[in-house]
């Protein structure tokens, strides 16, 4: 790791967290933050400045969560929003001493990861930077407070720190998942400061909990010859059937070696899957940010999504790789067949090219809802598009379910809920302005958003109802 930080340096290249890898531009980089010092930073102070972009506000029109709706037009409601993030703290005395020796700097925060259960909502906060005193946290849902402090999950003392680290615990979060079986699942890359000296404190591992109780299920670390040099896994997803809670298989993305980690639930085992479709089209290495910053990532798979079970008990794994035009897909059975991989079985027909999304749709993470139907995020296009997967995945049938430079700025994750009126929900964080040029905490920089499914894609080509030209399960 240390080589290939050194490498980075001298050739003008930073890797960074969330298996980001762009060339930076080396320009002034004046930080963005109000003139405030430590000592009289206030507590939610997210939650206290008023949004001084008034020409943008939505309109009045509210929903169920009690967000103001994006537009008259748009199904997005904004159910949380920060100019920037803060915790609740046990006392304002451990919040002073935790900034005052530096393991809290309230700038450095920055989320990553989201997912809703019932009446609470959580986020993954990744240690980008030195400063992030916990980097699992939840919140009421819904909330009376718009920008809500931010509560350790499950508590303070599951969070370690780098320079005292226990790597039992929590060191850097970066994606998490809610099963059907009502446990969280969070995937920990055990990587801190990403944006400047990646440093592998503690193992890769999968912490499980039951959400009834709060109670630890699992602790496992990722197996040392599944770990490659430079591996960052990324996102986690929880494949069930039928409510078998204990036949669980999760599929973690390595954003950086492009490959998928199998973990097995019921043996307790994990093993390494890959193919060349998760790789980096290096024709969609290409970034802009609001025609201000133009940066370039070579990322490999990233985005995962659950198809729906066909006849025959099997179901398609949906994927591409965040550098890309293209989804693809390869079935469940044989990601979960730990023989084909263990014996290096040829399966590479398996994978197969479902369609383009078009040029200029690079895409984070995406989910699929009950009826079938797939939301992703476009970071390069602000906006959050939907495809309906029994349709062939084309130009005609894909639509943009909402787009905005203002509110969806940067759609960095996205999770399709497990509700009876079944929720997309998007996060939206301006992260190349935290990772390059800095942030202006006098705006708002991360939105939570949230809409109905079904409401997101009616009349739309994304409808299920509109069903034409399908195409045979894959």
């Amino acid at each position: 790791m240390k080589f290939v930080a050194y490498l980075g340096l001298l050739f003008g290249v930073i890797v960074l967290a969330d298996g980001y890898t762009p060339f930076r531009n080396w320009g002034n980089q004046a930080s963005n933050l109000p003139n405030y010092t430590n000592d009289n930073r206030q507590v939610g102070l997210g939650s206290r400045i008023q949004d001084q972009n008034q020409n943008q506000r939505p309109g009045q029109r509210r929903g169920p969560y009690g967000g103001e709706y994006v537009s008259s037009t748009s199904p997005f409601e904004i159910v949380y929003e920060w100019k920037i993030f803060d915790y609740e703290y046990p006392s304002t005395t451990e919040r002073r001493a935790a900034i005052a020796s530096g393991e809290y700097i309230q700038e450095n925060t920055m989320p990553l990861g989201i997912d809703a259960y019932e009446n609470r909502f959580f986020i993954s906060i990744p240690r980008w930077k030195t400063g992030t005193p916990a980097t699992l946290v939840w919140l009421d849902l819904p909330s009376r407070d718009k920008s809500p402090l931010l509560r350790p999950y499950p508590n303070w003392n599951f969070h370690t720190t780098p320079t005292n680290p226990d790597c039992t615990k929590f060191m850097s979060v970066f994606r998490v998942h809610v099963d059907d079986c009502g446990r969280l699942w969070a995937i920990d890359a055990g990587m801190v400061n990403t944006t400047s000296t990646p440093n592998l404190v503690c193992p890769p591992k999968i912490v499980v909990f039951d959400l009834t109780t709060d109670r630890v299920l699992l602790n496992y670390p990722i197996p040392q010859d599944i770990v490659k040099e430079d591996s960052l896994y990324t996102s986690i997803l929880v494949d069930i059937r039928n409510g078998q809670c204990e036949d669980a298989h999760a599929y973690i993305t390595d954003t950086w070696r492009s490959a998928l980690w199998v973990f097995s639930w019921a043996k307790k085992r994990s093993w390494r899957a890959s193919n060349y479709l998760m790789l980096p089209n290096p024709h969609a290495c290409e970034y802009n940010f609001h025609n201000q910053l133009d940066y370039q990532w070579t990322d490999g798979i990233f985005g995962t999504a659950l198809g729906l079970v066909n006849s025959q008990g099997d179901r398609l794994v949906y994927f591409h790789p965040m550098s890309s035009y293209a989804e693809f897909s390869v079935r469940a059975s044989v990601l979960q067949n730990e023989t084909i991989w263990r014996e290096g079985i040829n399966v590479n027909t398996q994978f197969k090219q479902v369609g383009e999304r078009g040029t200029n749709s690079q895409s984070s993470t995406s989910g699929i809802d009950r009826d079938g139907v797939l939301f992703y995020t476009l970071v390069n296009q602000d906006a959050v598009g939907c495809w309906d997967t029994n349709k062939v995945l084309v130009p005609n049938n894909i639509h943009h379910v909402d787009q905005s430079q203002v509110f969806f700025s940067f759609p960095n994750d996205l999770k399709v809920d497990k509700a009876v009126d079944q929720g997309v929900w998007v996060l939206a964080n301006n992260l190349p302005l935290y990772l390059y040029t800095g942030l202006d905490y006098s705006q708002v920089n991360v939105r939570i958003l949230r809409a109905s499914t079904k409401n997101a894609a009616k009349d739309t080509a994304c409808d299920p109802t509109r069903r034409g030209g399908n195409i045979a399960w894959g």
